[in-house]
């Protein structure tokens, strides 16, 4: 049986999320999975990604076959970079302690990227929004003497 881990839609329409599952190959996109992994959220910047870590390795030592999108998601995650590693280990090249020193210090790397990222995007999100919502356009006093020069008055009858 061919095996994929990919993503299946939840959510409404326009609002996408997305479930990362492992299913049989011939099973509908949004039909029966064999175990959900994670999850993946798009509409958030940077996209919000949770991921059990262990379960996506043990299904790619397996066989299953990440999906182009799902590949690009384990990647950004560091499974496959630790996959990389573990093969690394299995051939003798270094040990397993070096395998995860190494994985360590990209991690810490790319975790700190990550709320850079973040940072960021909210300061842009204030940026657009015209910074601080205390700040209210001011009424200017010319305005206020159109305004009553633009009321009517009782007219005086001309003699």
């Amino acid at each position: 049986m061919a095996v994929k881990i990919r993503l299946q839609r939840h959510g409404s329409k326009k609002r996408p999320f997305y479930f990362i599952v492992v299913a049989d190959a011939r099973a509908p996109r949004d039909g029966k999975f064999i175990q959900k992994i994670g999850t993946y959220n798009p509409l958030t910047v940077p996209s919000t990604v949770q991921i059990d870590r262990q379960k996506a390795m043990e299904w790619l030592h397996k066989g299953a076959q990440p999906t182009d999108t799902v590949r690009k998601i384990l990647s950004y995650k560091g499974v496959l970079y630790l996959k990389h590693l573990l093969r690394g280990v299995s051939l003798g090249l270094f040990d397993e302690a070096r395998a995860m020193e190494k994985f360590q210090s990209w991690h810490q790397e790319h975790e700190a990227k990550i709320r850079q990222r973040e940072e960021e995007a909210a300061r842009n999100r204030r940026r657009r929004r015209g910074g601080s919502p205390q700040r209210r356009p001011e009424r200017r006093p010319d305005t206020e003497a159109k305004s009553e020069a633009s009321t009517p008055q009782a007219s005086t009858p001309e003699a």
